[in-house]
């Protein structure tokens, strides 16, 4: 754990107080608030001491961003600092001594920035930015006195984005480094290569980019999804993007998978592959069979690469993956075998420590260092010098600072940003379970197994963005914000600072950070979760209904007419008694009267209330696996989404007042099966089913209860994605609840339910 000399302390923080802090993100290591202010307005210079290019970068930096963000164009001056001025200097005797740490301060007479190296002095223009952005407004405003005293807890604070399995722009990633830069991040892992696509231009292996960049989607050319999906980063362009992070003080790390995850370079150069063969890059979320081959051509062929990825990345470290390596290949291969028993190897995963090794070996001797996910212990042969990055919970974490590795926490599920943020019916697609904005807040780097000698090889914390069901920036954006926000304070402030009502209460302003500068950021945190008691509701039509949102903060405003809460609509105090048919919405205010949340609708009348999204209902009892995903794999839309389960087509609709119910109606959607699983297809439910392509069961009060409906599913070449599936039954009494259950073959399709309906008897529509 990296952490600076001096004592830690957070004034005008804790408490009451909080109101009065500045809203910063992350909150500094020491700021002391003071009477007065400073005017900065289009007349204010930032001065330059002496004539040095990266305190002059700097400021220009803070200018470019106050025009883009403020509408306030100020100039770079180079000499002395005029009365009111706000000066930048890089100085031996700053009053902080740890690397990327700072000093600001703010009088009446001016600003001062200074620090002892380029970065601290960059992220002290970031922090004045900020003071400089309190509100959404333009122009001219007033910075309040304050001191600060600024350092990192961590040297590693990083944010993972796959652009294998989704491609992005050069303009998008520069969007993405702008924000890690306001965010105080310094490490960009940059996921380059998978089964479903190599994205770096490699000059002496340009089959990597002319085959193993590019896929066929699973029903190409149809319903919108693309005839080819793919794109590669040429070598320029990564230059490019290396120098664009380097000016923010950014360093970018490329993960080149290896030994797994290798499919789409066995579809360019299927002899660096095990068998020989060539398969078409996967269109397979998940974990594919293709491993590199253990000869010394494929090592070769590695270290061909590596070189030339080295010339392009001047980071130390070089992440190489190593995990999900799947050895049945392997295992299966006389050539490999032999290569292990001549090895003296006992197993196929001391062959990928074997493996492992090799690689980091070669890149120590040219000055790298290896990093790769925590599978990498597992062989025994880990380079010494290995950085570890422990994915699955914490415990490779433990055990790699346990043996004298630096290690980066990067936990699935808490720090996996494709998670989802929430529950609600609206949010978009990702994984299940639920990682909000609370518990990112919580994340702890320091696994409390370690004691204080291995707590020092934390070097920090990483979010990842895997992108299987991002395929847009649009949903990398709506993942990663503000959950970012909560990660940089994880990574950057002192842990005792940390405090959750302080934390929201700045948020307001990062939103309308976000706002100016096009961010597509989740309202998720802040959103109405509007909420009854369906039974009560349906059986004396009145319902009590209650506002709520995760975090607790905001004001909730809402109307009962259907029209838009605003700041004058009533403030939610308590729950509340409505009589139906109403339509409740609801909001959720700043104090300034900004929307923190856009508003939340709930219809309440009995066809409402007899009906459910199939987001809403859960797995039936026994497979948690649970998947929002896109009508297509490619599908660029924010909306519609569906969830799944590819263990268990199962899903049960909770308990409900069912007086003079006696029909179904259910939208249904038919969704690719494009999921790899490994040894883990054994757990896959397949099931009966009495017509050809199965059918939509629906049982009463559980899954072994009495089948209510069996509605047969259409012939898949032939019918629409979106149909309907209707069905009747005896009028049914009283509260039951009902477990729906696809049949379909499971080398087929996979399906979904959009919504379903419930219907009272004739006699009573």
């Amino acid at each position: 754990m990296k952490i600076a000399g001096f004592a830690f302390s957070i004034v005008a923080l804790l408490g009451a107080a909080h109101a009065a802090t500045p809203s910063l993100l992350p909150m500094p290591a020491h700021i002391q608030v003071a009477s007065g202010s400073m005017p900065v307005n289009e007349g204010t210079p930032i001065v330059v001491l002496a004539h040095d290019a990266a305190t002059r970068q700097t400021a220009q930096y803070l200018v470019d961003l106050l025009a883009r963000t403020r509408g306030l164009h100020l100039k770079v001056k180079v000499g002395a600092a005029p009365h009111g001025a706000i000066v930048l200097s890089r100085e031996a005797d700053a009053p902080v001594t740890h690397a990327e740490g700072y000093a600001l301060d703010v009088t009446s007479d001016g600003i001062h920035i200074a620090a002892r190296d380029d970065a601290g002095l960059f992220y002290g223009a970031v922090t004045l930015w900020q003071l400089l952005t309190p509100d959404a407004q333009h122009g001219a405003v007033q910075v309040p006195a304050v001191q600060i005293r600024d350092q990192p807890r961590f040297t590693w604070r990083g944010l993972m984005l796959d652009s294998a399995r989704h491609f992005q722009s050069v303009a998008e990633i520069e969007q993405l480094l702008n924000q890690m830069a306001e965010h105080k991040l310094n490490v960009f892992h940059w996921h380059l290569t998978d089964d479903q696509g190599w994205r770096i231009q490699i000059k002496r292996y340009p089959e990597l980019t002319r085959i193993g960049a590019w896929r066929t989607p699973p029903d190409a050319g149809h319903d919108g999804e693309p005839q080819r999906y793919g794109g590669f980063y040429t070598q320029d362009q990564i230059r490019h993007i290396v120098a664009y992070a380097t000016e923010r003080h950014i360093m970018v790390v490329p993960e080149i998978d290896m030994p797994g995850h290798a499919q789409a370079v066995v579809a360019a150069y299927p002899q660096f592959g095990v068998t020989g063969q060539r398969p078409p890059v996967s269109v397979d979320w998940g974990v594919n069979p293709y491993l590199y081959n253990v000869d010394d051509a494929t090592f070769q062929f590695i270290t061909n690469v590596l070189d030339e990825v080295m010339a392009l990345f001047p980071s130390k470290y070089i992440h190489v993956g190593g995990d999900e390596a799947v050895k049945d290949q392997w295992q299966a291969s006389p050539a490999v075998q032999a290569k292990m028993h001549a090895l003296g190897l006992k197993n196929e995963d001391a062959l990928q420590g074997w493996f492992i090794g090799r690689i980091g070996s070669y890149l120590e001797k040219h000055g790298r260092r290896l990093v790769g996910w925590d599978e990498i212990l597992e062989g025994g042969n880990a380079p010494a010098d290995a950085t570890v990055m422990s994915w699955r919970g914490t415990k490779g974490a433990i055990t790699a600072a346990q043996d004298g590795h630096d290690v980066v926490l990067s936990p699935a599920p808490q720090l996996y940003f494709d998670q989802l943020q929430s529950d609600s019916s609206d949010e978009t697609a990702g994984r299940i379970p639920v990682q909000d904005l609370a518990s990112v807040y919580a994340f702890e780097p320091v696994p409390k197994e370690l004691d204080a000698s291995q707590a020092k090889f934390v070097l920090g914390a990483q979010a990842n963005a895997w992108t299987e069901h991002m395929p847009t920036m649009k949903h990398v954006e709506h993942a990663v914000f503000p959950r970012l926000d909560a990660l940089s304070e994880v990574d950057w402030s002192p842990a005792a600072a940390r405090n959750w009502a302080s934390f929201t209460a700045r948020l307001p302003a990062q939103f309308a950070r976000y706002r100016t500068q096009g961010i597509n950021y989740a309202d998720s945190a802040f959103a109405a979760d509007i909420t009854l008691d369906r039974i009560q509701a349906l059986a004396t039509g009145r319902a009590t209904v209650t506002l709520a949102n995760q975090v607790g903060a905001g004001t909730l405003r809402y109307t009962l007419d259907g029209s838009a809460p605003d700041a004058q609509s009533p403030a939610y105090q308590e729950p509340f008694e409505v009589t139906l048919p109403v339509t409740v919405r609801a909001a959720t205010f700043a104090d300034d009267g900004s929307v923190l949340a856009a508003a939340r609708e709930r219809v309440l009348d009995r066809a409402q209330l007899l009906g459910f999204s199939g987001n809403a209902l859960p797995n039936c009892p026994g497979s948690d696996f649970r998947l929002r995903v896109q009508p297509l794999p490619d599908a660029t839309s924010l909306t519609p989404v569906y969830s799944i389960n590819v263990f268990n087509s199962c899903q049960v609709m909770p308990a409900t007042l069912l007086d003079g119910v006696d029909a179904i109606h259910v939208g249904a959607v038919r969704l690719e099966r494009n999921f790899a699983l490994a040894h883990e297809q054994k757990l896959v439910v397949s099931r009966p089913h009495d017509t050809p392509f199965g059918e939509l069961t629906v049982h009463k009060d559980d899954c072994n209860g009495a089948v209510l409906a069996s509605m047969p599913l259409p012939d898949p070449a032939r019918a629409a994605r979106r149909f309907a599936l209707d069905a009747t039954f005896p009028v049914q009494q009283g509260e039951h609840a009902l477990c729906l259950i696809y049949t379909a073959p499971i080398d087929g399709p996979l399906y979904a339910i959009d919504r379903l309906s419930l219907h009272p008897d004739q006699a009573a529509r």
